[in-house]
């Protein structure tokens, strides 16, 4: 039956209009007919020489009817698509029974069978399809079947290509209309499969459509052979499937979240046949009909599905119910996703126009490195691997592995290293570059890798048609090419070749193979300089402009080189190879490189070479003069190598005289911990049990330090001390209560909690959960950046009372509403807890409490969570404390609506005709002093010292390892005692009648603290701030590379107000307070980022290891108020010194905490710049990462969390406001300038919004 080649088109029209349907498990049904050996046998192969039972795939030889029966059956259910039964019908895993001759025949018999019944129950509203099924085999081409020689292997590519090839040719001789790759548990198999497919597609002039499945085989989120389901996906895009889905292993609640990652990441159609739940002791499945079906319409309804079915234990009952629940359900309609080129190891990288440079480890290589070459010919490939294993572990992102030696069998070393790695996960997570400059070396590797690998490289040296066949070759591996600039007269060493061979090879590769533009990456060749030759001098600045110009014509292509061939001229001398690396990727990077083969380990940072040898390096680099090399020689043998209180508060002891219940009690309220553990143990020696001391004496005093907080009697600091004091006596109870193995100690309830996935901050989540321990309850802390599922895993696996979310960024509103969602899904009714600095009773009851239909609660401070805990608890009172708060929630949502309907935006163009009137033909920027001075490192500016450099146009000054000492004095301690929950202004309220007493014991030992912090240098400060020249551009701020402003080094995009305002108020925005470009006058931005957070995490561990949370708690709070100081103190100096524009300026602290001066420093993220996204523009001009160590998670979240970052605005004029709510042509537009997809988009501006998203 010879295939139609216009179902495809009938199946691609189908898949856009509904959800497909594909049939369940074969095997399951195969087993209710409990066959004997004589029906597998039949009397062709009666007297065959080895037992057949199970051998399932050969019924359709011997017993016909039985398979015609299922595939009726599933047709009958209503299945679209039919599965051959071909699961093991290739000769690899034939061989178990010695029929690997039948391989064809099988696949022939089956596609035949099944293509007549299909087409039998096909009508004009509902075709039929059938899928040709190519299993995994019995083989993992990733994995070693041997534990002690990881490196073996029993199968090899070229023998699964074979075996694919084979029963391909018969399931489309059959008449297949689609070729299924399924139940793929090692993706190198699977490439393999893909990689037999393209060669019969070609062999017969055809083209099937292809279906790819793969097996999460656990909770850990991976395949078999430890792919992620993104890193999976990446390494098999280049199939061009008509779908990509997940079967087998797990059942749909397991399945689920993989499910959910996939819809988001792929660009085609999504299919899913889950196992009818998880094997019994038994080996059967339990997941009925109709709950399948209820799991797999929820999926249908998020938008999950092209193609469903069922996998083991599901039968035809399971099709049908699957059936009715998806009728009517819109099919899923694949993402926008903007190319760029997407990798893959274990782990996915992917790598847009976002991202940052990539290292490519160069040590495996036996060209660069001589300790890598010297192991290798010894044999010694463990102690490689170590330093594979190193480079990763240093940062480098991909792996380079080149095997190219003389004294080698250069292939089967190939081999056997990748073989290798695969079996090292800490190393096999990133990418591989294979590089040689042998063909065959190449493909041998291309051989070895399951993920999206790199291969380096190609040319077109030996002509077109050469490279036209192996880039063909490389695209049916799926894996990314490096283009080298080599032609047929030779590699290209000026600006001009450059451009011409690469802009050759762009176009035959996308114009002719089909190459995708994302996944070429071009090396311009990084040659030599100073090696004294004069033709060579331009080379470095030929590579940078080459970059540059690349980066501009040929659309969505990356740049990569080898770094260190630049330095090749001083090898011997380390430290100017480093920093001739350093500059050289400074300037290359900026210009658009975008991965570099570089040692990742010995990476210098170009502020910090010593300014004689930066500039010279820089002369050489740049061929800024003619005699930059003589320069450089002169100054290279200088830098050749290789490379508080005197004492704590002494205690009245009187106490100590009181019976052992008040010596207890006292020591929990004063938070005294000296004597806690002698006082514990006699309450122990006194007791029944160690549980009786919690319960009994324990409880009582912390009953009294939650009745005397609630009473407004003590304050926040002092409960934190007590928890102190509690925490010490029980874990001195642990042993004791192990060892009396007592059931644990009754409380009021438990609550989890956790600061959600993307946020960092947790102070305040802490010290809720502190005050929760003191009144009772039972508290399990997730820690920071926690995804949903972790938290709805851990809430049911401890069976939590209450769940409470915390996070202070508003990316992490959006993920409390996610996890609302994800409750409401797993139809949980667990109260939850909303807390933290952005959340709202507002945006509470608006978005978050409709989602779910279990409790929903704000608590705007920690003196609210007991009361709240016991409300949702108490029996009592539970119903109609819930019934209140959703009448208030009620209330809420209709004034919210009210208000959307009332509020009077602006359009776009309205807002942006009423800026801020600024008369820029009088007024005149000041240069920024800064930028006149000269690059010296250190130089002392203002007392301190600093280290200057240029970029581009403007300059960077950074600051690190700062003097706390400096800063102190510009401490702003009012929200110091805020974070505490002391609410006042300081110094008033070290006299407030209430809580004066308290505030003084908290500042005193903040004091106290503090003293250590600084004598013992608890915690590193680090900044950098820079000033660039700068012009707004409608409302986005452009900074230059040059005063002539030809070049941006950064484009800053910001938002207007756009509410309606009243007369003489106007719709402000950032870029208002920049000069207009088309004004004709250079203005200036200033942008900062300072951390005083670095070494904190040690610390605070040693805290809570040793039950400490009130200093735990202290301690943060105070690295948060430094690096509040330290941003205040930047801002002050660049007012005076490094802008200048306030020289005159004298204010005292009160004055600076009150803002009054000239000019502000608004904090992308917040209210003038809500979107967070801003601080990669902010990270990448400052080189916020490499200068101080700060770095951004994936919601824009600063680390260390005592952090600060921000822009400088210097007009007298500038001053704060909140952009507020924002319409859809805002966002639309808002969203075309950043070139960001609108639902992205929505999502970073989700409380702004003045519209709910489609």
């Amino acid at each position: 039956m010879p295939h139609k080649p216009d179902r495809t088109a009938e199946l691609q029209a189908l898949l856009s209009e509904r959800i497909l349907l594909l049939d369940g498990a074969m095997g399951t049904m195969i087993q209710r007919h409990k066959l004997e050996e004589a029906d597998y046998r039949g009397e062709r192969f009666r007297d065959w020489s080895c037992d057949l039972k199970g051998n399932n795939d050969l019924l359709t030889l011997t017993r016909p009817d039985i398979i015609r029966a299922i595939h009726q059956a599933y047709l009958d259910a209503g299945a679209d698509i039919i599965e051959t039964n071909t699961f093991n019908a290739n000769r690899i895993s034939m061989a178990d029974y010695a029929m690997e001759e039948l391989s064809f025949e099988l696949n022939l018999a089956s596609a035949t069978l099944a293509s007549q019944l299909a087409a039998a129950a096909s009508t004009p509203d509902k075709p039929r399809f059938v899928a040709g099924v190519l299993g995994p085999t019995n083989r993992t081409c990733s994995l070693s079947p041997d534990v002690n020689d990881p490196g073996f292997r029993n199968i090899v590519f070229e023998h699964l290509v074979e075996a694919y090839a084979e029963a391909a040719r018969g399931l489309i001789e059959g008449g297949a209309d689609i070729l299924l790759i399924e139940t793929i548990f090692d993706t190198l198999n699977a490439k393999a499969a893909v990689f037999a497919l393209e060669q019969v597609f070609d062999e017969d002039g055809l083209r099937l459509p292809v279906m790819i499945s793969g097996t999460i085989t656990d909770a850990s989120g991976r395949t078999l052979s430890g792919q992620t389901t993104e890193a999976f996906y990446n390494a098999l895009r280049h199939a061009r499937p008509v779908s990509i889905g997940l079967n087998c292993a797990l059942g749909p609640a397991q399945l689920r979240q993989y499910v959910e990652e996939l819809a988001r990441i792929s660009e085609t159609n999504v299919s899913v046949h889950p196992n009818a739940g998880l094997p019994n002791e038994f080996g059967a499945y339990d997941l009925g009909p109709e709950e399948m079906a209820r799991q797999i319409a929820e999926w249908a309804g998020s938008g999950f599905l092209n193609i469903v079915g069922g996998c083991c234990g599901t039968t035809p009952e399971h099709i049908r119910a699957i059936a009715d629940v998806v009728r009517g359900v819109a099919p899923r309609q694949a993402p926008e996703i903007a190319p760029h080129c997407r990798l893959s190891g274990l782990e996915p990288l992917n790598i847009g126009p976002e991202s940052l440079f990539v290292n490519v480890g160069e040590r495996a290589n036996v060209t660069g490195s001589a300790k890598f070459k010297r192991l290798i010919l010894q044999g010694s490939y463990e102690e490689a691997l170590d330093l594979c294993r190193q480079q990763v572990e240093d940062g480098a992102q991909i792996i380079d592995v080149n095997m190219d030696e003389g004294m080698l069998e250069s292939g089967q070393a190939m081999v056997r290293f990748l073989n290798l790695v695969a079996a090292e996960p800490d190393i096999a997570r990133v990418p591989v570059m294979i590089d040689s400059s042998k063909w065959e070396i190449l493909q041998a590797g291309l051989k070895c890798i399951q993920g999206k690998g790199v291969v380096n490289s190609i040319s077109l040296k030996e002509g077109e048609a050469k490279f036209i066949e192996q880039a063909r070759v490389i695209r049916r591996y799926g894996a990314a090419a490096i283009v080298m600039a080599f032609d047929e007269q030779g590699q290209a060493d000026t600006l001009a070749r450059k451009v011409e061979i690469c802009t050759r090879a762009y176009r035959i590769l996308t114009e002719q193979v089909g190459f995708p533009a994302e996944d070429i990456i071009f090396d311009p060749n990084v040659f030599a300089v100073a090696t004294g030759i004069e033709t060579h001098n331009g080379y470095g600045v030929a590579f940078i402009e080459a970059c540059r110009e690349i980066t501009r014509t040929l659309p969505h292509a990356l740049i990569s080189g080898g770094i260190s061939n630049v330095s090749f001229s001083f090898r011997g001398n380390n430290l100017v190879r480093e920093a001739i690396h350093a500059v050289f990727l400074y300037h290359a990077i900026k210009a658009g490189l975008s991965m570099g083969i570089v040692n990742a380990g010995q990476l210098a940072i170009y502020d910090e070479l010593p300014e004689a040898l930066r500039d010279r390096v820089e002369d050489v680099i740049l061929n800024r003069c003619g005699d930059a090399t003589e320069r450089l020689l002169e100054v290279a043998e200088q830098y050749r190598g290789d490379g508080g209180s005197a004492g704590p508060r002494k205690e009245e002891l009187a106490w100590r005289e009181w019976t052992l219940e008040k010596r207890l009690e006292h020591a929990l309220v004063k938070g005294i911990t000296e004597y806690i553990e002698a006082d514990t143990e006699e309450a122990r020696q006194q007791a029944g049990s160690s549980i009786e001391v919690i319960e009994g004496q324990l409880m009582d005093g912390m009953n009294l330090v939650g009745q005397l907080f609630g009473d407004g009697k003590m304050f926040l600091p002092q409960v934190v001390k007590s928890a102190r004091v509690m925490k010490k006596s029980v874990a001195y109870l642990e042993p004791f209560i192990k060892a009396e193995k007592s059931a644990d100690a009754a409380s009021q309830g438990k609550i989890l909690m956790a600061t959600v996935k993307g946020d960092v901050h947790d102070i305040g989540k802490n010290i809720v959960a502190v005050v929760l321990q003191c009144n009772s309850y039972e508290v399990i802390d997730l820690g920071v950046m926690v995804p949903a599922e972790t938290i709805l895993q851990q809430a049911r696996e401890h069976k939590v009372d209450i769940i409470g979310l915390s996070g202070l960024i508003t990316p992490s509103l959006d993920e409390m509403v996610h996890v609302a969602k994800e409750m409401q899904r797993l139809q949980l009714r667990i109260p939850l807890m909303i807390g933290g600095a952005t959340t709202s009773q507002i945006h509470t009851a608006v978005k978050i409490d409709p989602q779910y239909d279990g409790p929903v609660v704000y608590v705007p401070d920690a003196s609210r969570a007991v009361g709240v805990a016991s409300s949702l608890l108490s029996g009592a009172q539970r119903d109609k404390y819930i019934g209140e708060l959703r009448q208030t929630y009620q209330a809420a949502r209709e004034r919210h609506a009210a208000q959307q309907h009332s509020r009077d935006l602006a359009s776009l163009a309205q807002a942006r005709a009423n800026p801020v009137p600024i008369d820029w033909q009088r007024y005149r920027p000041l240069l920024p002093a800064a930028l006149a001075w000269e690059e010296s490192s250190p130089v002392d500016r203002s007392g301190i010292p600093v280290r200057i450099r240029r970029k581009g146009a403007g300059i960077l000054i950074g600051l690190n390892d700062f003097p706390l000492a400096q800063i102190v004095p510009y401490i702003d301690w009012t929200f110091f005692f805020h974070a505490w929950e002391l609410k006042g202004r300081y110094p008033k309220i070290l006299e407030d009648a209430a809580k004066g007493e308290e505030a003084r014991k908290l500042y005193a030992d903040a004091n106290a603290m503090l003293r250590r912090i600084l004598a013992e240098k608890w915690l590193q400060a680090d900044a950098v701030i820079g000033l660039f020249p700068a012009n707004s551009l409608g409302d986005d701020i452009l900074v230059y590379t040059d005063e002539a402003h030809q070049r941006t080094l950064a484009t800053f995009h910001f938002l207007r107000k756009q509410g309606r305002q009243p007369e003489g108020k106007f719709n402000e925005c950032l870029a208002d307070y920049i000069a207009p470009a088309q004004q004709g006058q250079t203005d200036y931005l200033g942008a900062f980022a300072c951390t005083a957070g670095t070494g904190i995490d040690a610390r605070v561990k040693a805290f809570e290891e040793a039950h400490d949370d009130y200093s735990a708690i202290m301690l943060k709070a105070l690295a948060d108020r430094l690096a509040e100081a330290l941003a205040e103190w930047l801002h002050q100096q660049v007012r005076l010194h490094y802008w200048g524009y306030a020289t005159d300026e004298k204010l005292n602290n009160e004055q600076l905490i009150a803002e009054a001066y000239q000019g502000i420093r608004p904090a992308l993220g917040y209210p003038a710049c809500p979107d967070h996204s801003e601080k990669q523009a902010l990270w990448e001009l400052l080189e916020v990462q490499q200068s101080t160590g700060i770095w951004l998670t994936e919601s824009m979240a600063m680390v260390p969390t005592a952090s600060v970052s921000g822009l400088y605005f210097s007009h007298p004029q500038a001053r704060y406001f909140a952009v507020g709510r924002v319409g859809r042509d805002q966002v639309e537009d808002y969203a075309g300038r950043k070139g960001m997809d609108l639902a992205r988009t929505e999502r970073w501006l989700a409380p702004n919004l003045a519209y709910e998203p489609d």
